[in-house]
């Protein structure tokens, strides 16, 4: 590295040495650079910007909107966004957000949270309980959302020293409607080099973070079916072909699609969550309706799974003497590919979540058989997903995600917005300290 470089690398570390930003003569070392997460936690803490963190979430779970639904939300983020001076752009994806700070020119990281709400009735009984039937926040996308307009507070407030610009990424869909996939095709990560998404935790203790190189997060797919029969009086059905006694024995063998044809190392998972059939004791319906999840850890997994579950579907109902239509919904469902976080990116992850939280607390942790349409993300350009903990026994038990019960530790909120700011003001220092930085186009806009 010239001596330019390492005058200019000192100059951006010191600028981010202290909050506020001091002066100060000499040339600071990595001890220095390390106190960045730190730093940015104390601010997160702060009072002021907590209770504004916790009151922005409080609002959104009030608000619970579907995928593709979160106009109210999007609304509510772009108005803080218009608040703090932040320049964005919308929409992506129908409510999609995407704000900007920095210079405008490269390089480019991205911190991403997803805005959606669950199908489901809240079950717990608190002040800011949702107000919608049949809609709750049960899987923490209003803390998500919470933290990312925290950490954009933090790096606004060091706008003029960011080397580079931090693309902030609200993102609609992400319960099973891949939004993340519609944001790509609508441009929202141009000349974006790298990106970073949290998901809150109730199996991790508060103050940790757990995470893995490689594979994360199983890739997953939908599908649906109709069992067609002959319905007729339940008392007499030898003149009926029955499609739920079909349906019956086609959920059972679809399970030995792992019990007996998967590699017992390769991880895989078909589960029938719907089944829908008939209104009556004493009818035999013409037609039942299942549909389920299939998950895999690779792509010859994931295709040899598809391919077999409408084998079974169909030549099942056959041998029933039923007809069965197969649906693989790839468009408003679309598949989700594995989650694979890129190597690089663990390690950056591993040093500045570490300066924050202490080595200890950065968890290994064990692939889950859960998706993220964060893979999208991920698949086009180095992508790094993380679990933030928030599990603490003197509240009481945290739910996990997808429950009626779903709780959210609201300390965890100062937590995610310092580490979204750390890791990308990090990485950017570092990406513009190498030499021979590829040239790449400003936005416009800023």
């Amino acid at each position: 590295m010239g001596f330019s470089n390492w005058v200019c690398l000192a100059f951006i570390f010191h600028a981010f040495l202290y909050l506020p930003i001091s002066s100060s003569e000499h040339s600071p070392g990595l001890e220095e650079l390390a106190q960045i997460p730190t730093n940015f936690l104390e601010f997160a803490k702060r009072p002021e910007l907590f209770d504004w963190m916790v009151g922005i979430r409080r609002k959104i779970h009030e608000n619970p909107e579907l995928g593709f639904e979160e106009f109210e939300t999007s609304k509510l983020v772009r108005a803080e966004l218009d608040q703090m001076g932040i320049t964005y752009k919308y929409p992506f994806a129908k409510t999609g957000v995407v704000g900007y700070i920095g210079t405008g020119s490269p390089p480019f990281v991205a911190i991403r949270a997803d805005m959606d709400a669950l199908s489901m009735q809240e079950s717990v009984e608190w002040e800011h309980k949702s107000k919608v039937p049949g809609k709750m926040h049960a899987c923490g996308h209003d803390a998500h959302v919470a933290m990312l307009l925290g950490a954009a507070k933090i790096l606004q407030e060091h706008r003029h020293e960011t080397q580079g610009t931090v693309v902030l990424v609200f993102q609609p869909a992400e319960e099973g409607n891949g939004g993340a996939k519609k944001m790509l095709d609508d441009g929202a990560l141009e000349n974006v080099d790298a990106i970073f998404g949290i998901h809150v935790s109730a199996s991790h203790p508060i103050g940790t973070v757990a995470s893995r190189s490689g594979p994360l997060l199983a890739g997953s797919g939908f599908f649906e079916a109709v069992i067609s029969g002959k319905g007729g009086h339940a008392a007499i059905p030898q003149h009926t072909i029955d499609p739920i006694l079909a349906a019956s024995n086609i959920i059972v063998s679809l399970q030995h699609l792992v019990s007996r044809e998967a590699d017992p190392l390769d991880s895989q998972v078909v589960t029938v969550a719907k089944f829908q059939g008939g209104g009556a004791f004493n009818v035999i319906p013409d037609s039942v309706t299942i549909g389920g999840t299939f998950r895999a850890f690779s792509k010859e997994s994931f295709a040899q799974l598809k391919q077999r579950i409408e084998e079974v579907i169909t030549k099942q109902a056959n041998v029933q003497r039923c007809n069965a239509t197969v649906v693989f919904d790839s468009v408003d469902k679309p598949f989700f590919p594995v989650t694979v976080n890129d190597k690089d990116l663990h390690e950056h992850f591993r040093k500045v979540s570490g300066d924050m939280l202490g080595a200890k607390n950065v968890l290994e942790m064990q692939m889950l058989m859960g998706a993220e349409d964060f893979s999208f993300y991920a698949e086009v350009i180095p992508g790094y997903f993380f679990f933030l903990g928030m599990k603490n026994e003197t509240q009481g038990r945290f739910e996990s995600g997808h429950s009626p019960y779903f709780r959210v530790n609201e300390d965890v909120l100062p937590y995610g917005a310092a580490l979204h700011a750390s890791l990308a003001t990090r990485y950017l220092l570092e990406k513009q300290a190498k030499p021979n930085l590829p040239k790449g186009n400003s936005h416009d806009e800023l």
